[in-house]
């Protein structure tokens, strides 16, 4: 298994934490502590959280796929595409939210992009 292959599934792992995050804990009491939320604010936002979450179980699915995918040109394409999506999100994010969410979402995407043009 060769460092992109690691990078890619480490950011896959990391969406599908998101996703559990935000689908799943986000009025829970790890949930509230993570992000920072009051009960009732954690309430009046899950529908959203539960939005956000959804959309970052796709970013992880496409990169599985694009590890997964049989052939090599498509492969690249895919990881290439996804990358590019988590970096605009995390890019967008960390502006209008917490700029950590640049730092831990966008981040590792552009070093994991940099390396695949550089290395392939």
């Amino acid at each position: 298994m060769d460092l992109i292959t690691l990078l890619i599934g480490f950011i896959a792992l990391e969406h599908l934490g998101f996703l559990i995050l935000e689908m799943f804990l986000w009025t829970k009491p790890l949930g509230r502590k993570i992000f920072s939320l009051s009960k009732e604010k954690a309430e009046a936002s899950k529908a959203l959280a539960a939005n956000q979450g959804l959309y970052n179980g796709f970013l992880s699915s496409g990169l599985w796929w694009s590890l997964i995918h049989p052939n090599p040109d498509i492969s690249y394409q895919l990881s290439v595409f996804f990358l590019i999506c988590i970096i605009l999100a995390g890019i967008y994010g960390g502006y209008s939210v917490n700029k950590s969410i640049f730092f831990i979402q966008a981040l590792p995407s552009v070093i994991t992009l940099i390396l695949i043009q550089v290395l392939s």
